[in-house]
């Protein structure tokens, strides 16, 4: 599928600083919430039409569609993006590759053992690497390599443009083991992460010198260590082609050349057509396409869909009619449409022939869409703002609305930090609470947003966003200006007058906003049935409209965060010292994280007003404004899914007073205009999975910090959404060197991002690649890494065509 709304390059650049949501108070408990847990999560298995390598055929050529030419060849840089990590992936090596469950995994085609030997007094890991691996040249892989792909990568030559350097900062020294064929690395600093390093590892003639890292590795790479080399990089045919590396010591690859081929996703289904494709990732219409031809090459009728399908028969009477009548003119007209048609049908006809010799694969892509809520200013610079319209989200349905036709499991993401199937995962969105209407506009009465809100005069407060702050100062001056002109033609007596004008228009507008408060509203807890009769205004003395956070808020929200703390908690067999440790460590998290605002899934406090329950008739409002959010979607070709969910996201958010702006941008400017830049309140895009949440989550997730020019350094963490406690979790997740104690650690820190609500995961994304029949062990990957070397042909004959056939 096509990668609109995913991060460009995010797919290496994650490890960097720089890679579509009753009246009585409810409150989840987090440690049993969760509704899948470890050891019960399944992911859906990768589909690639798996096949020994002696039913593979030797030879031939297979093209492979990538969204764009790549504009760098090294994958450490800014620009990188994921026709760069294809492209890497077979021609360097990766030491550690994802297998199928989305665990790092030892490469032994590049090493025998790499394992840690130390912990105390500092980390040490111990590389022993194949003594086959040799570079292209012939040079054999080893110790001067590792030195040199560190010191570029740990960030103290500024030299180097490098967009990531997260795990090479801790190594303090690297030097060869007992023999050539070690590597002995020692960690300043501990890091849990270490197998997610030396990956893809770069030759030393490339890393060792600045110009040849940040110029010489963009376009080419002549030394290499793959089961292929690069052959050449063909901007005019917009191609990249590699052929088999004749020094590999590993499989022999069983392609003569694999060619990828940059294929707009508008244009693939007639690429696949033409033959000039054999692999290629594809949105929802181009698979139906090919299951229809599919369905049609078996059953010999005639096409009942495509152009002219839907002319009746009367429309096709009439048609022809026209075209043989006696107005020459009409006639005319006619025989043009009812050509133009035909020549539709008979394209139409053929591509669907030649799609039958293509099969759709499909699984879940390791990527996740979410929504992002930009807390940075405006209304949900307010976590309960943030959490009602997390609330109002039907997230089942938004799951089936996408996975559902397409046949593939439709189940909700639980997890910012793990997917389903990952040994990591666990849904933590409990942390949160489900989709509760009631619950969510209660937090936004909590919030001050009312019915009557949008009516009611702007009072004096510090709160709000600059935008709102901005309108103050602007209508101020407004008045300032006025008062000096009356001023200078209006006499003592007149302004006397004005002044008891003005006194009355206001007694009128206090009485006018009283009515419009008590119109369709309701005091939590003192009405049973909210609805049930006439509502009536409030009396001072037996209720207040508290518009601020409450004491019991607060005192609710305090009890969120403790369990959020305590979502993985102490189990049965701990010792009573763990047990005394991460106790304090809960108290203290207590205590950073206490601030104001509704709990989430709460109810307001007793006394607040808040919209009727059964359906909010148009936006709410406070201080003279609506809630209205601005929604940024992609406007191009492959962002119809993505579209799809926003409508269905802003009808959801509808149905609890908030209105929502839908602004849709160019797929090229979507997200570094629009995400990264901040302009935007919700969005919808994309962040791919990883075996090292620790390492690649902390910048997604990370607290922006202020900078000197008063902007926020945001790193990945484009919702502006962070707390110090989170990142304190990361911080100590990368340093535990216990697997299970690490994961413990996410886990924690899942729970609190969930109730930070800034970034909302709705669904795994669907991942769906035509493929030629013909090949195996190709396809939907997954999470696993492609093995690019048993590739080929099951079809003698075909295994020798040519490449670009026609079918």
């Amino acid at each position: 599928m096509s990668h609109v709304g995913v991060p460009r390059g995010t797919v290496r650049k994650r490890r960097s600083l720089a890679l579509l949501t009753a009246g009585v108070l409810t409150i989840p408990a987090l440690a049993g919430c969760s509704s899948d847990s470890e050891g019960t999560s399944r992911g859906v298995p990768q589909d690639i039409a798996p096949a020994a390598r002696d039913r593979v055929a030797d030879g031939s050529t297979v093209n492979w569609a990538v969204d764009a030419m790549p504009t760098t060849l090294n994958a450490f840089q800014a620009d990188a993006d994921s026709a760069t990590t294809k492209i890497t992936g077979a021609l360097l090596p990766t030491l550690f590759p994802m297998d199928a469950a989305g665990q790092p995994k030892l490469n032994p085609d590049y090493l025998e053992s790499a394992k840690i030997i130390e912990r105390e007094p500092k980390q040490v890991v111990l590389y022993k690497l194949n003594q086959q691996a040799v570079w292209s040249d012939g040079r054999e892989i080893g110790a001067p390599d590792f030195v040199a792909q560190w010191r570029a990568l740990s960030g103290k030559d500024s030299a180097f443009w490098t967009a990531r350097n997260a795990g090479y900062e801790r190594i303090e020294k690297i030097e060869r083991g007992a023999d050539d064929l070690q590597v002995r690395v020692t960690f300043a600093k501990p890091y849990a992460d270490w197998r997610s390093l030396f990956s893809p590892l770069y030759p030393k003639e490339i890393t060792g010198k600045p110009d040849t890292f940040n110029d010489g590795a963009r376009t080419a790479l002549k030394n290499t260590a793959g089961p292929f080399q690069l052959k050449s990089v063909s901007k005019a045919k917009r191609t990249v082609t590699l052929t088999r590396n004749p020094r590999w010591w590993g499989d022999k690859a069983k392609l003569d050349t694999l060619v990828f081929r940059a294929v707009a996703p508008e244009d693939r289904t007639k690429a696949l057509a033409d033959g000039t494709v054999h692999i290629t990732d594809v949105d929802a219409t181009t698979a139906d396409r090919i299951a229809l031809a599919l369905r049609d090459g078996s059953n010999g009728q005639p096409l009942t869909h495509g152009p002219g399908a839907d002319l009746t028969p009367a429309a096709a009477l009439r048609s022809w009619a026209l075209a043989h009548g006696s107005d020459e003119e009409q006639a005319e007209i006619a025989q043009a449409a009812r050509e133009k048609n035909r020549k539709a049908v008979a394209a139409y006809g053929a591509e669907q022939k030649a799609l039958r010799g293509y099969a759709v694969r499909k699984s879940l892509e390791p990527a996740y869409t979410q929504l992002a809520l930009n807390g940075e200013s405006g209304p949900l610079a307010d976590d309960r703002v943030r959490r009602a319209v997390a609330r109002a989200l039907d997230r089942q349905e938004l799951a089936e609305t996408v996975l559902k036709p397409l046949g593939l499991p439709a189940k909700p993401l639980g997890s910012h930090l793990a997917l389903a199937g990952q040994p990591g995962y666990k849904d933590g969105s409990g942390a949160l609470g489900d989709q509760n209407t009631k619950e969510a506009q209660a937090l936004l009465a909590d919030a001050g947003w009312t019915q009557g809100g949008a009516a009611e005069k702007p009072k004096d407060t510090k709160a709000g966003s600059e935008a709102e702050k901005k309108d103050a100062d602007d209508k101020k001056d407004a008045e300032d200006e006025k008062k000096d002109a009356e001023k200078e033609s209006t006499e003592k007596t007149g302004a006397e007058e004005k002044k008891t004008d003005k006194d009355e228009e206001k007694a009128d507008r206090a009485d006018d906003s009283a009515a419009s408060r008590a119109e369709g509203l309701y005091i939590v807890g003192q009405d049973d049935k909210p609805g049930a009769g006439p509502v009536q205004a409030p009396d001072a003395s037996t209720a207040t409209h508290v518009l601020a956070p409450s004491r019991a808020a607060a005192a609710q929200s305090l009890a969120l965060l403790r369990q959020a703390s305590a979502v993985s908690a102490v189990s049965e067999d701990s010792t009573t010292a763990e047990a005394a440790s991460k106790a304090a460590a809960q108290d203290k998290a207590t205590a950073q994280d206490k601030q104001p605002g509704g709990a989430a899934g709460a109810y307001a406090p007793l006394g607040t007003a808040a919209p009727a329950p059964a359906s909010v008739k148009g936006p709410l409002g406070k201080d003279g404004k609506t809630l209205t959010l601005r929604f940024v979607l992609p406007s191009g070709p492959g962002s119809q899914s993505l579209r799809g969910v926003g409508d269905r996201i802003a009808a959801m958010l509808e149905k609890i007073g908030i209105g929502t702006e839908i602004t849709k941008v160019p797929d090229e400017s979507y997200f570094k205009d629009h995400i990264a830049s901040g302009d935007y309140d919700l969005a919808l895009y994309s962040w791919p999975a990883t075996a090292y949440p620790a390492t690649d989550g902390r910048p997604i997730y990370a607290k922006p910090e202020p900078a000197t020019d008063g902007s926020l350094l945001v790193e990945q963490n484009y919702t502006r959404v962070g707390t110090d406690h989170i990142d304190q979790l990361f911080d100590q997740a990368v340093a535990e060197l216990d697997e299970k104690a690490a994961r413990e650690l996410m886990k924690q820190a899942d729970a609190r991002i969930w109730a930070a609500a800034g970034s909302i995961p709705l669904f795994q994304r669907p991942q769906l690649v035509a493929v030629d029949k013909k090949l195996a062990n190709v396809g939907a990957f997954g999470f696993a890494a492609p093995r690019y070397q048993d590739i080929g042909f099951t079809d003698r004959q075909a295994a020798g065509s040519p490449a670009d056939r026609k079918k």
